[in-house]
């Protein structure tokens, strides 16, 4: 689980996770792309890669290759586990 705490302590990784939650199944590009246009972060494609390797080992994004594309899908399954752990009572 703290892979998962790692991983969502930093901004640009939750705005990414933030951009698959509304459009899922992106190539790297198409997030950087509209990381830049809706966001104003102008990281690198090697940052943003990088950052999707911390989420992909947090469990929290999964790769599909399709053909020579490698798409980023987001996978919500570690949320669980916390709210599980420390259930949300009203």
């Amino acid at each position: 689980m703290s892979d998962v705490f790692k991983a969502l302590a930093d901004p640009t990784r939750r705005t990414i996770l933030d951009e698959l939650a509304e459009r899922d199944s992106q190539t790297l590009f198409e997030i950087c792309s509209r990381l830049a246009m809706r966001h104003g972060l102008t990281s690198s494609r090697q940052a943003i890669s990088q950052h999707l390797d911390v989420l992909e080992v947090a469990g929290l994004v999964r790769t599909e290759r399709r053909g020579r594309n490698k798409f980023h899908v987001l996978d919500t399954t570690p949320l669980r586990a916390i709210v599980e752990r420390w259930p949300i009572h009203d």
